[in-house]
């Protein structure tokens, strides 16, 4: 396994990955594009924070490459549908420095009310201005979180504490978690209008990009106070310059900027405008948690599968992944079958949870699964649970998932459907303790078959005589059958065949089924492989 670190992490997240036994770690800063372009040639991991570009072209010299990880909060600099495309999970640590973050902002704002820079400055020019620098309290002031994720709520709960009315907007924060922190959700237009102070904890987005704007200042309450600590492009800077102007904006305090370092200082230089050098989570705390819990990880993905902090792809908690496991493996094998269970164009994916899987949370990922297990076999290049359901969107098919309560004969079951040009292909399985996927239904006649290996599934009238002519083709063939299970349907015998290809060519077993395709009996013979 070779980890490449591109950037400056601390030395406590290095030596966490060259603890595992058999990795090479390969932590160098500094590196040019064409130097780490082909550092990266072999490697599985990438390590940034944000000094490397990792885009489509970088990505592009990394074939083997399986996750890359910035530590740190946002993405900003890694090209993540170009990694979604090829499959790679993309990571960060959102919320290993949420309490830095959050804490300079609140430096930030009592720095605004009570003009401590330019006080400061004022003492440094042995000039004492007392008189001059009339401050505000905080205390009974309304503060408007504009982004209630993990470092807003840090500065709502700070804030709180200051006497402040704090009033939030987020479109995806429930009034239940909101109230639970004392805040009042509001519009975005509602929360400028009432808001003394405004403090921004939104992503990077397009819908995002220049949100705070002429048309948004002029819907801000007069005197407002705005704070920045997110990402510059939030603010249109000439729009926030002629806020300040026009004395809609009293004051500001920017941590970030649109490109860093400036290259117009004027707004930075405004006596109005308290500016730092992105420093919000430059303390030594945030600096060793971010990139520990960056390096863990990266460990966890590579060593277990486990996926945390995921941008492109649904994070589970180890246990969580612990228990999905077995039916991430089942999932995607049962997609496998049904893709190869015949040629014809695919309109939809439909994939049904009974049981007890019916009420897990995670299903996203057992139905991503089923997405990989189908494209794979018919598409070139990599497809995995990161990509499978965009690959599936690109082309047309939709996925649709449900769940029922309806008792089966098993604990849990899936259950998937492919609707397709010609017809539709059902198969279903389940896991048997401790973790073994057993294929127990094909087109709705029950069977019993380990999903493992190659298997042969073949379809014909229920007529006796035709298990021993199917075992003596193969057998001629060289062929070793390693599980042979039958159930009887209303409309003839399903007939699943596990088979040891590997004591054998492929093209011998196809040459076999070749022949079993011949015989009268014989409706259907099917080849099932499963890739990894």
């Amino acid at each position: 396994m070779k980890i490449v670190i591109a950037d400056e992490l601390p030395a406590s997240a290095v030596a966490l990955l060259r603890a595992e036994p058999g990795w090479s770690v390969d932590a160098r800063s500094g590196r040019s594009p064409e130097d780490l372009a082909a550092d990266l040639a072999d490697a599985d991991a990438l390590l940034v924070r944000s000094a490397t570009k990792v885009d489509a072209r970088l990505l592009a010299a990394a074939p083997r490459l399986r996750i890359v990880a910035r530590a740190g909060t946002g993405v900003d600099n890694v090209d993540v549908a170009a990694a979604t495309g090829r499959g790679i999970v993309v990571v960060n640590a959102p919320g290993a420095n949420s309490i830095s973050v959050a804490e300079h902002a609140l430096a930030l704002m009592l720095a605004l009310a009570r003009s401590v820079p330019a006080a400061d400055r004022a003492m440094k020019d042995e000039r004492w201005e007392k008189r001059r620098f009339l401050g505000t309290e905080l205390r009974g002031k309304t503060l408007g979180v504009a982004g209630l994720g993990r470092i807003g709520q840090e500065v709502a709960q700070r804030a709180r504490a200051f006497g402040m009315r704090v009033v939030a907007h987020d479109p995806f924060i429930s009034t239940e978690v909101a109230s639970g922190l004392g805040v009042e959700l509001l519009s975005l237009d509602e929360m400028c209008a009432t808001s003394d102070y405004v403090t921004l904890h939104l992503p990077s987005t397009p819908e995002t990009r220049h949100l705070f704007d002429d048309e948004r200042f002029s819907r801000c309450k007069r005197g407002l106070r705005l704070i920045n600590t997110a990402r510059g492009d939030l603010i249109d800077p000439d729009a926030l310059h002629r806020a300040i102007d026009a004395h809609i904006v009293a004051s500001a305090a920017l941590d970030v900027f649109e490109s860093e370092p400036p290259k117009n200082w004027a707004l930075a230089k405004l006596p109005q405008v308290i500016a730092t050098p992105h420093i919000a989570a430059s303390t030594e705390e945030a600096q060793e948690l971010v990139g520990l819990e960056t390096a863990a990880a990266v460990r966890d993905f590579l060593r277990d599968g486990v996926v945390r902090n995921a941008v492109n792809f649904p994070s589970l908690a180890p246990e969580v992944f612990q228990r999905l496991q077995p039916w991430i493996r089942l999932a995607d094998r049962l997609g496998a079958i049904v893709s190869q269970m015949g040629t014809a164009r695919i309109e939809a994916i439909g994939i049904r949870y009974y049981g007890a899987l019916a009420e897990t949370a995670a299903s996203n990922v057992l139905a991503s699964s089923v997405a990989a297990g189908v494209l794979r076999p018919i598409l070139s290049g990599g497809v995995s649970l990161v990509n499978a359901a965009a690959a599936a969107r690109d082309r047309g098919i939709e996925i649709v998932e449900s769940r029922s309560s309806r008792a089966r004969h098993f604990t849990s079951l899936v259950s998937v459907k492919l609707h397709t040009s010609e017809g539709e292909r059902w198969v279903e399985g389940t896991i048997f303790e401790p973790s073994t996927p057993r294929l127990v239904s094909v087109r709705g006649v029950e069977v019993d078959a380990p999903l493992g290996g190659t298997m042969l599934i073949l379809a014909n009238d229920d007529r006796p005589g035709v298990i021993g002519d199917v075992g003596t083709i193969l057998g001629r063939h060289g062929v070793n059958i390693a599980n042979f299970a039958l159930g009887r349907g209303e409309h003839g015998v399903i007939g699943v065949v596990n088979v040891d290809e590997e004591a054998s060519s492929a093209p011998t077993l196809d040459a076999a089924v070749e022949e079993i395709r011949r015989l009268p009996a014989i409706r259907e013979a099917r080849i099932i492989r499963f890739q990894t």
